[in-house]
C-alpha cells in the first residue's frame, strides 16, 4: 500500500494551498486568529469529506482508466505542482493539477478520455465567474439589511464577525466534499479504497496540511489582493464557499482558489477597481493555466521513465 503515500502528499499539498480560500479573508481582516482558523479548517473539511465527499469520486476516475501504480504517479505529480506553488506563495488550482496529471500520464499510456474533459473545463470557467457574480450581488443585497435593521454598530460589527466565522466553516465543509476527490478520486476509482476511506484518508490528510503549512497562501488571498473590511470578508467568503458547494452537488470538484479569489474580485469590484491588485490576479491566472499543463507534463515525464 506505499502507492498511497502519494495521495497522502497530495492531500497535504492542497491543504497547505487552499487553508487560505475560505479564512484567509477573516485573517487578513485580523477577525479572527491563523491558528484558530487552521483548527476550524481541519474539522470542517473532515466533516465536508465524510458527508458529502463521495458525490465528486465519480467525475476524476472517468478522465483516465488507472491502475495502483498509475494512481501514485498522478496523484504524486499533483502533489509536487501544488507544493511549488504554495512555496511560492500561490493560490493554485488543485483540480487542475490533480486532471491535468491524469491526462498527461493517461495521455502516454492511450488511456486518456478527453471526451468527459468539456464538462469539467466548463465548470472551472463558471467557479470564479459565479463566485465573483455571487459575491457582489451578496455585497448589495445584504448591505441593506444590514445598514437597514443593524443600526447599533457594536451589534452589526458583533454579527458580521460571527457571520465571518460561519461562512468560513461553511467554506470548509465545502472544500472537504468538493475536493477530497482530488486526493483520493483515483484510489477509488481502482478499487484500493472504498468511498468512505477514501473520504477519511484524503481529509485527514488535508487537514494535515492545513495545520503544518498554510500560512504563505493564507496572506496572498487575505491582504495582497484587496484591502478586506470585516463586512467584506464575510460576503467573499460566502460567495466562495457557495459556487465551491454547487458544484459538489453536480458532482465536479472545481478550484476553491478560483472561486475565493473571484469572490475578493467581485467584492473588490463594488469598491472600484483600483481596489483590486490587478498584479496579483494576474500571477494566479498565470498559475491556473501552468498547473494543469506542469502537472500534465510531469506525470507523462515520471510515468515514462518509472511505469513497468
Amino acid at each position: 500500500m506505499w502507492e498511497l503515500s502519494a495521495g497522502i502528499f497530495m492531500g497535504w499539498s492542497l491543504g497547505s494551498n487552499d487553508a487560505a480560500n475560505f479564512f484567509g479573508t477573516g485573517v487578513g481582516a485580523k477577525i479572527i486568529t491563523y491558528r484558530k482558523a487552521t483548527l476550524l479548517i481541519s474539522i470542517f473539511v473532515v466533516i465536508g469529506a465524510l458527508l458529502e465527499g463521495e458525490k465528486c469520486f465519480a467525475t476524476v476516475g472517468e478522465i483516465s482508466r488507472l491502475d495502483l501504480k498509475m494512481a501514485f504517479f498522478t496523484t504524486l505529480s499533483a502533489g509536487i505542482m501544488v507544493t511549488l506553488f504554495t512555496y511560492f506563495g500561490l493560490p493554485t488550482s488543485t483540480s487542475q493539477a490533480i486532471i491535468g496529471a491524469l491526462l498527461g500520464g493517461g495521455l502516454y499510456l492511450g488511456k486518456a478520455d478527453f471526451s468527459k474533459l468539456y464538462k469539467i473545463v466548463v465548470c472551472w470557467i463558471l467557479t470564479p465567474v459565479g463566485a465573483l457574480i455571487i459575491s457582489y450581488l451578496l455585497y448589495h443585497l445584504l448591505g441593506r439589511v444590514v445598514n437597514q435593521y443593524l443600526k447599533r454598530p457594536l451589534l452589526r460589527d458583533a454579527l458580521i464577525k460571527g457571520g465571518l466565522v460561519l461562512s468560513g466553516c461553511f467554506g470548509a465543509y465545502a472544500l472537504g466534499s468538493n475536493n477530497v476527490a482530488n486526493v483520493t478520486g483515483v484510489y477509488v476509482s481502482t478499487g484500493t479504497l472504498s468511498p468512505f476511506y477514501g473520504a477519511l484518508i484524503g481529509s485527514l490528510s488535508i487537514a494535515f496540511g492545513v495545520l503544518t503549512y498554510s500560512g504563505k497562501v493564507m496572506e496572498t488571498v487575505g491582504r495582497k489582493i484587496v484591502a478586506m473590511d470585516s463586512y467584506s470578508a464575510f460576503i467573499a467568503g460566502l460567495g466562495s464557499a457557495l459556487i465551491v458547494w454547487i458544484f459538489t452537488q453536480v458532482g465536479v470538484p472545481v478550484s476553491s482558489s478560483q472561486s475565493v479569489v473571484g469572490a475578493v474580485a467581485g467584492v473588490g469590484l463594488v469598491k472600484g477597481i483600483r481596489a483590486v491588485s490587478i498584479k496579483s490576479l494576474v500571477e494566479i491566472v498565470v498559475g491556473w493555466i501552468s498547473t494543469p499543463l506542469t502537472g500534465g507534463i510531469l506525470c507523462y515525464i515520471l510515468v515514462a521513465l518509472f511505469y513497468r
